[in-house]
């Protein structure tokens, strides 16, 4: 397309706009969380880079790219369509920034993780001490959050793999241009407090725990349809009262003896006082796995590598503990 002078009639060419990947990663954000404010918690920015970012690249695009709020943004089409269109440019840049830096640095480059709380306190530390006791000039990189909040990374590629989990009866179909690899398979384990009438039983059935009351995660989570599911087939709803994401808040409530818990074998953190007893279930034969998700065309030589120290961790655990 172009424009003429009213002079000559001589065609003009439009400048030629380059969009910013950095300002592109930016919109993604903030088109996934509908926040400015969450979109610079995850990209680690001040809230005003965020904004910042986003003016420039209107002005790039000579569109307004979200319709802002005191309390809310919301994307525009023209942002969800850059937003789309920008998982493969992004994919295909950040490939080709990290065999630029192995070719040049072989023993360098950027490794960029993710995890969920459990598996970064029993699996991620041990496994990235052995990534950079390998490879001292590597920069590691992790993030924390729940596997739905970080696929999208994965899939654009700016993160090279997210360790996540799913429940055998709460399934998950993750994308087809991801490849799983299993880590390990946590068993679930019932707990009780200490002082529990159930708390010196040799085994309990999991249908005797039709009347006790529940400590769950939240109502929307995997570990919480789990839950549902498995009262469900033995004829019963669970009574949740305390819902917490966090399994130490879980076992700290147990403890107190506010309810009883399931919960999976990595979230067997320390409690107070050891008041809380773990009990054989023989009905409880279901389990949560732990994977990691990564692209299949990755090339980026720390994955192989974080892949191989990830699963020689996870192989050594003792759930027991």
């Amino acid at each position: 397309m172009s424009r003429r002078t009213a002079t000559t009639g001589t065609a003009v060419p439009l400048p030629l706009r380059v969009l910013n990947p950095i300002h592109l990663r930016t919109l993604q954000e903030c088109v996934r969380s509908g926040s400015f404010a969450e979109a610079a918690r995850v990209l680690g920015y001040t809230a005003s880079a965020v904004s910042q970012h986003v003016v420039l690249l209107e002005r790039a695009v000579g569109a307004p790219l979200f319709e802002r709020s005191t309390r809310s943004v919301r994307a525009t089409p023209v942002a969800e369509m850059l937003a789309l269109r920008a998982v493969g440019v992004l994919s295909a840049l950040a490939t080709v920034e990290r065999e630029a830096a192995a070719m040049i640095r072989p023993d360098a480059g950027i490794l960029r993780l993710a995890s969920f709380a459990t598996a970064s306190v029993r699996i991620l530390p041990d496994a990235l001490a052995a990534v950079v006791a390998q490879r001292p000039n590597a920069l590691v990189q992790l993030d924390e959050d729940e596997p739905d909040e970080v696929l999208d990374r994965v899939l654009d590629g700016s993160l090279d793999a997210a360790v996540v989990f799913e429940y055998d009866l709460a399934p998950r179909a993750w994308p087809a241009s991801l490849r799983t690899l299993e880590l390990l398979a946590e068993p679930l384990t019932l707990i009780v407090p200490s002082g529990h009438p159930l708390a010196t039983a040799a085994e309990v059935s999991f249908g005797d725990l039709h009347d006790e009351p529940w400590i769950s995660t939240r109502a929307d989570t995997a570990g919480a349809h789990a839950l549902a599911s498995l009262a469900a087939g033995f004829g019963f709803e669970p009574r949740v009262i305390c819902r917490s994401n966090d399994y130490q808040v879980i076992g700290n409530l147990v403890a107190r003896a506010l309810g009883v818990a399931v919960v999976p074998g990595l979230a067997m953190l320390p409690t107070p006082r050891d008041a809380v007893t773990r009990l054989p279930v023989p009905d409880l034969h279901t389990h949560r796995r732990v994977l990691v998700l990564y692209r299949e065309h990755n090339q980026n030589p720390l994955l192989r590598l974080a892949l191989d120290c990830l699963t020689r961790v996870a192989a050594t655990l003792d759930l027991a503990r």
